[in-house]
């Protein structure tokens, strides 16, 4: 009986390349790469390991997370397709990547659809998105969950923006978009595209009156010693998406699908409140410096870009989501 057992487990290992071991065979673990183009630091790679971490326990070891950061798969483009093709499982993309599949997703990026952090979770943690999300599968991919990364806003020199007509005149560097673009223009100001890099030296030589982007950003460049006041706008909160391979997720139990989606979605919470989190210690750097941080009262400038998200809204499905969203306001 034992030299029976022994030349089947010979015969396995044979077949699988001749190197494997008995408890190799009965624990080896399924190893789910996900792509990450920033830190392992940032606030998203340490949501995800923590649902790498969870979601190892509760299947007994069955499925191991290892995550790749800095982009050593490839940028987010390139890990969108890996994902795809089923070379790899999982990655964080930005939303605008899933927009080239599908443009209803343009509408949980679209300026002022969200009125601050909070009611960006709820959408997020509502079940409104379930089935945006799971209408991708057509193309090798599923989003799994919705990830923040944080509110864009405002930041000038002379002065605070807490209204329309403090916008005016200014002019404001934004990444090349046209609805940046055009977003600016219903705020009151102008927007200028501009690549980030030269972003302080054209605020200090007056090029420039300003630039938005979050926290995080304004601190970690510095941007603070140019600009100094931070005006909470929160006109843009555009999410990254957890995308996972159909080909991989269809190999899985039905019990083990379960699992892996219903933690994906739990991690969104913890990944807000390590954002959240990172955000504080960004913004006591900069007021350290001499920042200053105003909130801002955002509805007059939602209602002066009301005629963009109109525009912005176009089919019947774009329209659906909207009022989903707008509803958990």
């Amino acid at each position: 009986m034992f030299k029976q057992s022994a030349l089947k487990l010979a015969t396995i290992a044979t077949v699988v390349g001749g190197a494997l071991s008995y408890s190799s065979l009965v624990s080896a673990a399924t190893e789910i790469k996900a792509a990450f183009n920033q830190s392992d630091k940032h606030p998203q790679y340490l949501a995800l390991k923590d649902f790498g971490d969870k979601l190892a326990q509760e299947t007994d070891g069955r499925y191991k997370l290892t995550i790749y950061p800095n982009e050593l798969l490839g940028d987010q483009r390139a890990a969108l397709e890996l994902v795809q093709n089923g070379a790899i499982q999982m990655a964080v993309v930005a939303n605008p990547l899933v927009e080239n599949y599908d443009k209803t997703f343009r509408v949980i990026g679209m300026p002022y659809v969200y009125t601050g952090s909070e009611h960006q979770e709820k959408v997020f943690t509502s079940g409104a998105l379930d089935e945006l999300f799971n209408s991708t599968k057509k193309y090798g991919f599923e989003v799994l969950t919705a990830y923040t990364a944080g509110a864009r806003s405002m930041y000038t020199k002379g002065g605070a923006v807490t209204s329309v007509a403090d916008m005016k005149g200014k002019k404001i560097r934004v990444m090349q978009s046209d609805t940046m673009i055009k977003m600016l223009s219903c705020m009151g100001g102008t927007g200028v595209p501009m690549s980030q890099g030269e972003v302080y030296t054209a605020v200090q030589q007056g090029v420039l009156d300003g630039a938005e982007n979050n926290e995080i950003t304004y601190s970690d460049l510095k941007q603070y010693e140019v600009a100094p006041y931070f005006s909470a706008t929160r006109h843009l909160m555009v999410p990254d998406l957890v995308v996972i391979s159909s080909y991989f997720l269809n190999s899985m139990s039905a019990d083990d699908q379960a699992t892996i989606k219903r933690l994906a979605k739990e991690s969104t919470p913890e990944e807000f409140k390590l954002w959240n989190a990172q955000i504080e210690q960004a913004k006591k750097v900069a007021q350290d410096k001499g920042a200053t941080f105003t909130e801002v009262d955002i509805k007059p400038f939602q209602e002066a870009c009301h005629g963009l998200q109109e525009a912005l809204v176009e089919t019947p499905a774009q329209k659906a989501l909207f009022e989903k969203i707008t509803a958990l306001q």
